[in-house]
């Protein structure tokens, strides 16, 4: 089914105004409160998440939301065939230390899977979208993954999460493992930019856990539109829900499954959980 155009359009606008909040709050000034020991929520993440929702209610009032800042958690359950999935500042972070690696990401779900996507990193002024079956797009100009093959001239991308210090040994363990065997590993702090990234050949393939559904959303479907390759971190079916992906290019997928698998496989034998 080809998405209504009216869908990708709202999706724009949202996520062009949302980078305008963000970059008047950068000049302007804004609070910074905390939601855990590391994890930041700004007044900006909230004015960009109350406007979307604003603008949602109006045009399409039986579709449902789900965002990061005013929603019960990446668990709600959907109430309508529709639901956007927004996250206002994907890399607050980052947006919080004045780093500019940050962006406003928007899916919109059918029956749970992204029809329609866009992000847009106003530093950078780029805006990436992509609608099923349709291609993804970085500011008009259509996207393609890599063809880096061999994974040892990769360069990949990764994020930890915010309980990073109760997790750490083993994403550390993991993250070592890829250094020995790819190229390069780089780490910037937006999973959303990291999947346009990759949908965009910067980024020959991504890997995260800990994740929720705003993160991965949009940025799944630039990937898959541009040619790309999303599983679990198992080699399972991509499910937005499940907290977990490895996105590429396609011909380093495998090879990354394989160090996971072996990463895990290590532990276990050493008795390391």
């Amino acid at each position: 089914m080809t998405p209504d155009p009216v869908f990708l359009a709202t999706a724009v606008e949202i996520v062009l105004r949302a980078g305008d909040i963000q970059m008047d709050g950068r000049a302007s000034g804004f609070r910074v409160a905390k939601k855990g020991a590391i994890d930041l929520v700004t007044e900006v993440d909230l004015a960009c998440e109350r406007m979307c929702r604003a603008v949602l209610a109006e045009r399409f009032p039986d579709h449902d939301i789900l965002a990061e800042e005013l929603s019960a958690g990446p668990q709600e359950a959907a109430r309508a065939p529709y639901r956007w999935v927004f996250d206002p500042i994907d890399g607050t972070t980052n947006f919080a230390h004045g780093l500019p690696i940050f962006c406003a990401s928007l899916a919109l779900e059918l029956d749970g899977q992204p029809i329609v996507g866009a992000i847009y990193d106003p530093s950078r002024r780029e805006l990436f979208t992509a609608e099923h079956g349709l291609g993804s797009f970085v500011n008009g100009v259509p996207l393609k993954t890599s063809g880096t093959a061999p994974i040892g001239d990769a360069l990949l991308v990764t994020g930890f999460p915010y309980d990073m210090h109760v997790r750490g040994p083993e994403l550390v363990e993991l993250f070592g493992e890829f250094l020995q065997r790819a190229r390069a590993v780089r780490r910037l702090g937006s999973a959303a930019l990291d999947l346009c990234y990759v949908a965009a050949g910067r980024f020959d393939g991504f890997w995260e856990q800990h994740l929720n559904p705003w993160d991965v959303a949009a940025g799944a479907l630039v990937v898959t539109e541009a040619g790309g390759r999303i599983t679990g971190m198992d080699g399972a079916a991509f499910d937005a829900r499940a907290g977990h992906l490895v996105a590429s290019n396609g011909p380093v997928h495998d090879a990354m499954l394989e160090v996971i698998r072996d990463s895990r496989a290590g532990r276990t034998l050493s008795g390391t959980h």
